[in-house]
């Protein structure tokens, strides 16, 4: 029995599409920005093939993902000083390996509850909150990322 092609999977929409802004793509990974106004410094980090679950990877490459999250959380604090970090790796919904990192403030519309409850007040243009430009802080991940 041959190996199984897990590069893609049928209907699933992270092996179709980046999933969001494209910051960076290497051969086993990509991070992109979500769309998300009222999350603005929202990110994942993608497995390039489609694997459910964080031990369908080999060790080395569970240690790359996770250094990979720990370098976006590192760029995201030094430059926006949020008041938390999310992480997740859900995956319910699109059952493609992916980590969430989240830049959270206590003004956001839906802090202190996670990004996905009802929001808890309104927050005009939450992106010209933070200290510095999306697209910057865009490249300052990408930078941070491809120095390895």
């Amino acid at each position: 029995m041959g190996q199984l092609d897990t590069s893609r999977a049928v209907g699933c929409e992270l092996c179709t599409q980046d999933g969001g802004v494209l910051v960076v793509r290497t051969d086993k990974l990509r991070v992109i920005r979500a769309t998300d106004a009222d999350h603005p410094a929202f990110y994942r980090v993608i497995w390039n093939d489609h694997v459910a679950e964080w031990t369908d990877l080999v060790p080395e490459n569970r240690s790359h993902i996770m250094q990979t999250v720990a370098k976006v959380e590192t760029v995201l604090r030094e430059a926006l000083a949020p008041t938390k970090i999310n992480l997740a790796s859900l995956g319910n919904v699109v059952p493609h390996l992916h980590w969430h990192v989240i830049a959270r403030y206590d003004w956001d519309a839906r802090w202190p509850a996670p990004v996905w409850a009802p929001k808890q007040r309104e927050v005009d243009d939450a992106a010209k909150r933070l200290a510095l430009p999306l697209e910057k802080l865009d490249a300052l991940i990408a930078s941070a990322l491809l120095a390895r």
